[in-house]
């Protein structure tokens, strides 16, 4: 009996060491403070109501235990399931297509009975992982032409599939994400600059002739009319302050009017008025800076840094050519979600309905963050080991 008792506790001893040292606790304080900030600004933002905060808690919850089990995983398996998990989010993307739901006139769930699913959310973190693996099957010191044609070819695919669904904001991530990876992989500045100079002008031109191309009946060949209404409500929202505009425009004064202190927790006027919409999702950045003002945001966009600088040295320290593509990509995945849902909510991007990382109400997204964090713990577990 005292041999099992010394054995049981022996087991224990090591399972507790093994996740030990597998927990990047620097990682793991940053996702603490983001649960500890989020925890409470969901409770005001839903108006104090206790079934979003149980449901974040829950997620939160479920989140960092599948973020704990891919970090426990053997750092090799990630590149064996790169094509597999590639190839079924490609399917469940065709699967959606035929088969998926559709909910205010787009079709981006897929039911599968016991659970519905957005495939799309699997793309975010399969397809860096598939062009993490391609690169790192190639000859390094002999990148071709022909070699990121391929890439651009399994990058297209999926923003495509998700593009028709139509889902332009997961699109443009998933985009960033495996562009990401490319350019860690050896993109020439060449082939780069070019890109570059045509957004600028495409940009340009759409400033310059905006009265002409935001005219009722105007039609945008390669942008769905909601997608061209966002657009040129960027461009003036005052143009449809109570219609078209009123997210952004509201969302501006709840900013502003926060000031440098805020208006102190639970006390944001904007939020609790029913001005903000979609407050605990989307545009929970605009409640967080009404009620905590400036400070407050430099102190969270601080959080954010600091979990963006962790990832990237991870990735420098990484010692394959396949985890260093990964990490560095996941990090920029990251570090997008939260350059374009603060830069919607504060009036610099159109509103394309990407959520605040570790933030916005929800378990997808957040459930996809917490997983590439985990890949990060991963990743970061065999340096220097």
């Amino acid at each position: 009996m005292y041999k099992e008792i010394l054995r049981l506790k022996n087991f224990h001893i090591f399972v507790l060491r093994k996740i030990i040292s597998c927990v990047d606790f620097y990682l793991l304080l940053i996702l603490i403070a983001f649960m500890a900030i989020d925890m409470a600004v969901i409770y005001s933002a839903a108006g104090y109501s206790s079934y979003r905060f149980l449901g974040q808690f829950d997620h939160f919850l479920f989140s960092l235990f599948v973020m704990l089990l891919i970090a426990l995983m053997p750092t090799y398996l990630l590149r064996n399931f790169s094509i597999p998990f590639y190839v079924l989010g490609i399917v469940l993307l065709l699967c959606v297509e035929f088969f998926g739901e559709t909910v205010k006139g787009a079709t981006r769930w897929l039911s599968l009975g016991f659970i519905r699913i957005q495939p799309s959310e699997i793309l975010k973190i399969a397809l860096p992982m598939m062009l993490s693996y391609f690169f790192d099957v190639q000859d390094k010191d002999h990148l071709t032409f022909k070699i990121f044609l391929i890439a651009i070819l399994i990058l297209i695919v999926p923003c495509l599939l998700i593009l028709i669904q139509p889902d332009l904001g997961t699109a443009l991530l998933v985009f960033g994400a495996g562009i990401s990876v490319i350019y860690f992989a050896g993109l020439s500045f060449k082939i780069i600059f070019p890109i570059f100079l045509t957004f600028v002008l495409v940009i340009s031109c759409l400033l310059y002739y905006e009265d002409v191309l935001c005219k009722d009946g105007v039609s945008w060949i390669f942008l769905h009319d909601y997608q061209k209404n966002r657009i040129c409500t960027l461009l003036n929202p005052s143009s449809d302050p109570l219609g078209r505009g009123f997210h952004t425009i509201q969302s501006i004064i709840a900013i502003g009017s926060g000031g440098l202190y805020g208006k102190g927790y639970m006390l944001g006027t904007q939020t609790h008025l029913d001005f903000i919409p979609e407050r605990s999702t989307d545009f929970i950045f605009a409640v967080f800076a009404e009620e905590f003002g400036l400070y407050g945001c430099v102190f969270l966009l601080i959080l954010y840094s600091l979990l963006i600088f962790r990832g990237l040295l991870i990735s420098m320290q990484a010692n394959s050519q396949f985890s260093r593509l990964l990490a560095g990509s996941i990090t920029m995945m990251i570090f997008i979600y939260v350059f374009v849902n603060i830069g919607m909510v504060t009036g610099i991007l159109p509103v394309v309905g990407v959520p605040l990382p570790f933030m916005s109400y929800g378990g997808s997204a957040l459930l996809t963050m917490c997983v590439a964090c985990g890949i990060l713990m991963n990743i970061g577990k065999v340096i220097d080991k």
